[in-house]
């Protein structure tokens, strides 16, 4: 019977050859899950829902809810608001949108968009996502909210505070 073999079925491979394997693989898998960490992470925007009123003149005034995500430096709002209700069947892309908030606390970004689903007749407005870049440490508040659906251009202005705070991402 030989001695310092590891099962090897005879050919030929020691025990010091199997550990080597092992030991390169368990490396090679530990390189791996260290440049998994070290990726950079999608960012976590907080807080990830908010809400605000709006006023929209004749075509009414009511609150809109905003769902906010963040990959990297691009970053995702949908809008639903009872302000605005469809007064006919629309469809699925045809709402063209833009949100415009302060950032910062000085400026303003636009996100923008026309990927809203289909709006039943009587139904509330929704819309997005509407895209927009941001760098770490932005902060953005609604401010309005600009719709043309079918020719017809309606403009919300914001009247009151984002709840429970401007997204920061």
């Amino acid at each position: 019977m030989r001695h310092g073999r590891f099962g090897t079925g005879g050919t030929g491979r020691t025990a010091r050859t199997a550990r080597t394997g092992i030991g390169a693989a368990l490396a090679a898998g530990a390189l791996a899950a260290g440049a998994l960490a070290m990726a950079p992470a999608a960012g976590a925007v907080e807080p990830q829902s908010a809400t605000l009123s709006f006023d929209c003149g004749s075509y009414g005034s009511g609150t809109a809810t905003l769902t906010a995500a963040q990959d990297g430096t691009n970053a995702t709002i949908e809008v639903s608001t009872s302000a605005i209700t469809a007064p006919i069947d629309i469809g699925a892309g045809s709402v063209n949108s833009t949100l415009t908030l302060t950032k910062n606390g000085s400026g303003t970004t636009d996100f923008t968009g026309n990927a809203n689903p289909a709006i039943p007749a009587g139904g509330a407005v929704s819309t997005g996502p509407l895209k927009g870049t941001v760098a770490s440490g932005d902060s953005l508040e609604g401010k309005s909210l600009k719709i043309v659906v079918l020719g017809i251009t309606v403009t919300c202005n914001a009247t009151s505070a984002q709840t429970p705070g401007p997204f920061v991402f």
